[in-house]
């Protein structure tokens, strides 16, 4: 089948928000994507139809908690296809990637021993580094994966060397929030399963750029946000079921028992709920439309799962040239050197998030610059504080960061381009 490609006018017709304009008439750029994607009209309509029509807390013998119920039931089903989990109730959410992988970690911390080993990585987000250093104070040896300064990717060969019987978990991001860098989670998934460890993933900065799938990766829990796939701000933990059920969670008393209520204590953010289960939606439908040419390149998928596989594959095919451009072009001005994976050839390894200095600008110079020209952009260490101190950024201010997502075009790309080489 002909490969379609995105209609790029159509679907940023859906988003609300990119028509926005400025006095000037032109529409902001919206290159913030790594720090919050823009929503569709579909995910805005499914929020405000559940303050209408759902807004109760759930159990009551009545209707609206009856339709809250389902809207519940709905997005656990809808990120387990988005995940490909093999089940809904290995779902749990919670208010952000953060706030659940600091309650998982206690959970999990009630495993440790003193002189359980856990490893953690220089590439990462400090949510996935700080929840674990702190089991240190439960006596916890925390060991440091570093990274290549070259290239920004993780020293597998030394990751290896670190993981030993005494490790009992190892976490890694699926990509890298700052450089991009896209790690081997499979390959890391059994360094760690070979001495009986778990792998958690904090997949947050990847899950708009790719297609996952839990069960391929084997990794034992990976967590993601709702609001950086073009949805609301709502966090997701997966996690393998028989663990899930093993570890104690800390709720209220009068709280559900089972998985994956038990770690859903409190009432959930219910609209945003509503709001997650029409981004995966939006999704699918940009897989029926879009990638459908892909459809045996995922034929032991079905149905929605199958969509949603096909229409991550149909925005790699899109970002990847996009962003390649991208970067060939600001790699001419003068003064600004690039950080991470610079080979196109390579680029299955990097996601379209591009982190640069420029020679006589503090990031901070330069995003104000941009953002006077309503060119939205990021800067300083977007909380990855392990590596911009390793790629010895931090003191003078971090990096910019310029991240394309699925409604970026390349008029947006030039005006970047336009206005660094004016500045």
């Amino acid at each position: 089948m002909t490969q379609q490609t995105l209609n790029l006018a159509s679907l940023r017709a859906q988003f609300p928000a990119l028509q926005e304009t400025d006095a000037q008439g032109r529409p902001f750029v919206f290159f913030d994507g790594p720090g919050w994607t823009q929503a569709p009209q579909s995910v805005i309509d499914a929020m405000a139809n559940y303050l209408i029509r759902a807004n109760a807390n759930k159990g009551g013998h009545f209707i609206t908690s009856h339709r809250n119920d389902e809207v519940i039931n709905q997005a656990h089903a809808a990120m387990a296809d988005f995940l490909n989990a093999p089940s809904a109730k290995e779902i749990v959410f919670g208010a952000n990637m953060t706030t659940l992988t600091y309650s998982l970690s206690r959970s999990i911390g009630r495993t440790i021993q003193p002189g359980d080993e856990i490893v953690v990585s220089r590439l990462d987000h400090d949510a996935n580094i700080a929840p674990w250093v702190a089991l240190e104070e439960q006596g916890a040896t925390v060991k440091w994966v570093d990274f290549d300064v070259e290239d920004c990717r993780l020293d597998m060969e030394r990751l290896a060397s670190l993981i030993t019987s005494k490790t009992k978990l190892v976490a890694v991001g699926y990509a890298s929030n700052a450089v991009g860098t896209i790690n081997p989670i499979a390959r890391i998934a059994a360094l760690a399963h070979n001495v009986g460890a778990w792998l958690w993933v904090d997949a947050v900065h990847y899950a708009p750029h790719g297609p996952i799938d839990v069960q391929a990766l084997d990794c034992d829990f990976l967590v993601c946000s709702a609001y950086k796939f073009f949805g609301p701000h709502v966090g997701a933990v997966w996690g393998k079921f028989k663990l899930l059920e093993r570890l104690h969670a800390y709720q209220v008393r009068p709280a559900p028992s089972n998985v994956p209520y038990k770690f859903e204590t409190g009432t959930l953010n219910q609209e945003g709920l509503a709001g997650a289960t029409a981004a995966i939606n939006y999704l699918a439908a940009l897989g029926r439309q879009y990638g459908s040419h892909l459809a045996d390149d995922f034929s032991n998928y079905q149905g929605r799962r199958k969509e949603l596989k096909q229409a991550m594959q149909a925005i790699v095919d899109y970002e990847r040239p996009l962003f390649a451009y991208m970067l060939e072009q600001i790699q001419t001005i003068p003064g600004i050197q690039v950080y991470g994976i610079a080979n196109p050839a390579e680029f299955e390894e990097r996601c379209p998030t591009l982190a640069f200095t420029r020679e006589g600008f503090t990031p901070a110079q330069i995003a104000a610059y941009l953002g006077e020209q309503n060119i939205f952009v990021w800067h300083g260490n977007y909380y990855a504080l392990a590596v911009t101190e390793r790629l010895g950024v931090e003191e003078s201010g971090g990096m910019v960061r310029v991240g394309l997502a699925h409604y970026n075009t390349k008029e947006e790309v030039d005006r970047l381009l336009t206005s660094l080489k004016e500045m």
